[in-house]
């Protein structure tokens, strides 16, 4: 009974011997022609520090379940700086558009500039080198990897260069201004956007080989400079045209997250006016978001386009358990189904991975059925698989996990981690859950009643850490009500022992839990970023982008907690130390009669976020504490309470 489950969850080898005999000859083919993985997220949020060895971990994991169509965007930005300087530019030029590693799918959508940057050479020469590699490891599994193309976001230099060329300023970009935003879009209807676009696709297929499938996005997130279906239609053209130039096989893959996005301005006209802007069938539609938000059955199958269908399922890779497993396993049945389907494939596109392995190997699995599958079945037999025992609470903790936290039924509904434990604190928190914590917190016993003699195994250590880690996800929001609705009701006493309580001891004990596996760790996300760096300058510059991106996300605090994490380190440095100020606020504010004033408590609390970016600690890289020993703790002292809150 063997699983080689998802690449960062561990793995469990329990091959029995001999393996069982094989009768006859086995074959299970897929209707889907393409099976597509990643989101230009995911090169930001989840593989930006990764070495060779953990991408070939993840290619080796990608062709286990069947994926033939992953993007393959690393070492483009070495490609844009020779075309740049070749047209001009100087590296002063180059170093005020780049961002930082940790920002740069931003940068490719025309988002954000130079915050976190500028890019150092060696950068590029690393990201290169890697992307040879990974390369020519998809290559060799049969994969068809997907490169970048021009979308027209420029260096504000071309104006300087160019001052006839049609460029276009944009309006700032999430809260962003215009110090690291609004950026300087290329009309694809200028000749200089061919120009461009040639000669990044002749530099990219020159050095990387090509298998005629590229990816831009060219209104991520943007509105367009105006909705008259001629105007929408000729710059698909164009955008096009710029990779037929140089790839007469060329096909476009581009994301359908606009038309989910902005469906103000994106109305049937103009929709279908950018999608026949390209020859039917020489575009691929992903429509990123369809276990929620299904753009093709809104579009008749993206007007004729070929489309995947793509599960987003998570945003900013937070941690947190989550799922929309019945969704995932009717929907792409019902894409197939649909009249005149244009469906050519499945994908998987999160914004950030490493989390929820169990949907990835459903979602991964859907390709090679013919029909929705039992999922009551379906995760009795993954637990078995995953843990390689049969033992009765594994098979009945998962179907409960699989009936509520991983079934997620609310409409439209983001899974962003909402829980007030990763956000900044305030009296205006929601606390709602789309599920029965009843159902989690008997998950939790079960695995913990079978917790001494299966710890050793990897796959369940990680699993009794997360579902542990959920269960005090979920008392922190009980705790803080206990906060907020003394502090309204004025009773000290009780403010002080549940705020106490949290501050104390749930956080110090979480962080210590977190801190005793390996998969939970903000030392290993810094050390990795740490080990690209060849100077001290260049390992500061590092460290600041992969702390700022999972705290503050912007000088401000922009995207403030977008890209969450609950990792033992950053429990005790960063939330741990904002809850303790919230508490601490309350309490004075009784003490002496005050208000609360948000605004004053954001001031403070920025000096805390922004001390932990900047407090170039040292973080663990190698987990520390029994694990068993803390879960074990953890249970005997808060199950009780999680169960004398529900009543």
């Amino acid at each position: 009974m063997a699983a080689l489950t998802y690449a960062n969850s561990g793995s469990q080898l329990n091959i029995p011997q001999p393996l069982p005999a094989v009768t006859g000859v086995l074959r299970i083919s897929t209707q889907h022609r393409f099976r597509y993985y990643q989101n230009v997220c995911t090169q930001s949020y989840s593989t930006v520090w990764w070495d060779w060895p953990r991408w070939e971990q993840e290619i080796d994991w990608m062709a286990l379940n069947g994926i033939n169509l992953p993007l393959a965007f690393n070492g483009q930005e070495a490609l844009w700086q020779e075309v740049y300087l070749s047209l001009g530019l100087n590296q002063t030029d180059l170093d005020d558009f780049f961002t930082g590693p940790a920002f740069l799918a931003w940068n490719r959508m025309g988002n954000l500039f130079q915050w976190g940057g500028p890019l150092p050479q060696s950068w590029h020469t690393k990201q290169l080198y890697l992307q040879y590699k990974i390369l020519g490891r998809m290559r060799a599994l049969g994969m068809m990897p997907v490169l970048p193309a021009f979308s027209g976001n420029v260096p504000q230099a071309i104006t300087r260069l160019f001052p006839q060329a049609n460029v276009t300023k944009l309006n700032p970009w999430s809260h962003f201004n215009c110090s690291y935003s609004c950026a300087y879009v290329l009309d694809p209807r200028d000749p200089l956007f061919q120009r461009i676009g040639g000669l990044f696709m002749s530099e990219l297929v020159k050095l990387f080989g090509t298998d005629h499938i590229y990816n831009t996005d060219t209104f991520n997130e943007m509105t367009p400079a105006s909705p008259d279906p001629a105007y929408l239609s000729a710059v698909s053209s164009s955008v096009y045209s710029a990779m037929t130039s140089v790839d007469p096989q060329a096909i476009w893959l581009m994301q359908g997250w606009l038309f989910v996005h902005d469906v103000v301005f994106w109305k049937p006209a103009q929709i279908k006016a950018l999608l026949h802007g390209v020859p039917i069938g020489r575009m691929i539609v992903l429509d990123l978001f369809a276990e929620t938000a299904p753009a093709f059955s809104s579009t008749q199958s993206f007007y004729g386009q070929p489309f995947i269908w793509c599960m987003l399922h998570n945003f900013g890779g937070n941690s947190g358990l989550f799922g929309t497993v019945e969704s995932i396993n009717m929907g792409p049945f019902e894409a197939l189904q649909y009249p005149n389907s244009t469906l050519v494939g499945l994908g998987m596109a999160p914004e950030g991975i490493e989390q929820n392995p169990v949907v990835y190997e459903l979602m991964s699995e859907l390709a090679w059925r013919k029909e929705p599958v039992n999922l009551g079945k379906w995760v009795s037999l993954y637990a078995a698989r995953r843990y390689g025992n049969t033992t009765e609470n594994l098979a009945t903790a998962w179907k409960l996990l699989f009936r509520s936290v991983y079934n997620c039924t609310v409409p439209h509904y983001k899974n962003h981690n909402h829980s007030p434990l990763v956000h900044r604190p305030s009296l205006r928190m929601s606390t709602d859950v789309w599920y029965d914590p009843r159902d989690l917190y008997e998950a939790w016993r079960l695995l913990y009643e079978v917790a001494q003699p299966l710890v050793s195994v990897e796959t369940f250590r990680h699993d009794l850490v997360d579902v542990t880690r959920q269960a005090l996800q979920l008392l922190t929001s009980e705790f803080y009500r206990e906060i907020r609705d003394a502090f309204q009701s004025q009773k000290l006493p009780e403010l002080l022992t549940a705020g106490g309580v949290l501050v104390y001891d749930l956080l110090p004990e979480l962080d210590q839990l977190l801190s005793s596996e390996s998969h939970f760790l903000l030392g290993v996300w810094l050390e990795r970023a740490h080990s690209l760096a060849l100077s001290e300058q260049e390992l500061q510059q590092y460290d600041f982008n992969a702390r700022n991106q999972i705290t503050l996300w912007g000088p401000e605090g922009n995207i403030l907690d977008y890209a969450s994490k609950e990792w033992g380190g950053l429990m005790e440095d960063y939330y741990s130390q904002r809850w303790s100020l919230f508490v601490n606020t309350l309490v004075e504010c009784l003490d002496r009669g005050w208000p609360f004033k948000q605004e004053t408590f954001n001031k403070a609390v920025f000096q805390v976020e922004k001390g932990f970016v900047f407090n170039q600690r040292k973080y663990p890289s190698k987990p520390h504490g029994d694990t068993y020993d803390i879960v074990n703790r953890i249970f005997l002292k808060y199950y009780p309470q999680a169960l004398k809150r529900l009543n």
